[in-house]
Order: C-alpha cells, then structure tokens, then sequence
C-alpha cells in the first residue's frame, strides 16, 4: 500500500532538522567594540549608556551605547557586552588617554599588572 502523506521517518532523519538548531530569531545584534579611529588612538571619546538589555542566546547582557560621531553631525549607536557594575545613564569613555573605570575601554598597555578586565 502506497502512503500518500508525508515522508517516510528514514527520509525525514536524512534532511536539515528541526530540533537541535538555534532560534535567532530574536537575537539583537552582534556585539563589537568601536571601531579605532583618530579620537581613540590619540584621546578619548564619550559615549552614554542607553540602555542595557538581555540578549537570547547569550549569556552576558548587553549595552546599547551612543557616541557623538566625531567627523559629521550625528550620533553612533554600539552595542558592547555590558560588564558587572556599568548602568544605564553611565557616561563611558573610550581610548588611549581614557581614566581606569568600570566601563572604560582602553587599550592593555595603559592599565597596571593586577587589573580585573573583561572582553579581552
């Protein structure tokens, strides 16, 4: 007897499944750090934090953060993984000439042996 609905089980395991694949569906966005322009490689930039938000599939929250766009009129949304201690609100600053706080991004050399650092 021929069956005329759906497939046969041994058909079904031989295509793309359903069950072990990740929903992203959902997710926000990637996550990446400024990219290094004139104002970080010499100074610092300012940026506040918007908001801080949970992301699927992800295990750290992330920080929607806005920076003022240093060469035309406008501002820079980023999205950063959001460290323990840093809120919305915060203003964080970004650079080589950036001072040592929670949030701060700056480069490895400038911070003393012994700091605690996240998202090397």
């Amino acid at each position: 007897k021929e069956d005329t609905m759906g497939k046969f089980i041994r058909v079904q395991r031989k295509g793309r499944g359903h069950m072990f694949t990740a929903i992203t569906t959902r997710r926000r966005g990637p996550a990446k750090l400024r990219p290094l322009d004139y104002a970080e490689r010499n100074g610092f930039i300012k940026g506040v934090v918007k908001e801080i938000y949970h992301d699927s599939g992800r295990g750290a929250p992330l920080a929607k953060v806005v920076f003022r766009n240093p060469y035309k009129y406008g501002l820079k949304k980023e999205i950063f993984i959001a460290p323990e201690g840093l809120y919305s609100g915060q203003f964080i600053y970004c650079g080589k000439k950036a001072s040592l706080s929670i949030g701060n991004i700056l480069p490895l050399r400038s911070m003393p042996e012994g700091t605690i650092v996240c998202n090397v």
